[in-house]
């Protein structure tokens, strides 16, 4: 796939983020495998679209969080990635952060995430179960 194919992938899918339009989960491929780093329960590999979708609610759940901006898309030949800052809460809590997502992209669809943050200790307390 050529840098543009992946930077249209990825700039539709950023705009879709930040319009909050459930057809966002559309750009996932069925197999697609998400990494969260960390020392939660949730850290580690999420193996196909259903499980990536779960991971991503049970993290939404424990600290919600609201897109504040896309920074930047950056696209390579297949890799790419997304630059964004978000607010998390969580018991009264809320930290503005700074995230890069980064994403293999496969046939115009994402085939793998890592979600690289930029204070993990913050996240994995935030995450906590």
């Amino acid at each position: 796939m050529a840098s543009d194919d992946t930077a249209a992938v990825l700039r539709a899918y950023a705009e879709a983020w930040q319009a909050g339009d459930p057809a966002l989960f559309d750009f996932y491929a069925d197999d697609c495998t998400f990494h969260y780093f960390g020392s939660t329960d949730l850290a580690g590999t999420h193996q196909g679209k259903e499980a990536c979708l779960t991971a991503m609610i049970a993290v939404s759940t424990r600290a919600p969080r609201t897109l504040l901006e896309i920074v930047d898309v950056l696209a390579g030949d297949s890799l790419g990635a997304i630059v964004v800052r978000e607010r998390l809460e969580r018991d009264g809590e809320s930290h503005d952060v700074e995230r890069v997502a980064r994403y293999r992209v496969v046939d115009g669809r994402i085939a793998e995430c890592w979600i690289l943050d930029e204070d993990q200790a913050l996240i994995d307390h935030l995450w906590r179960p």
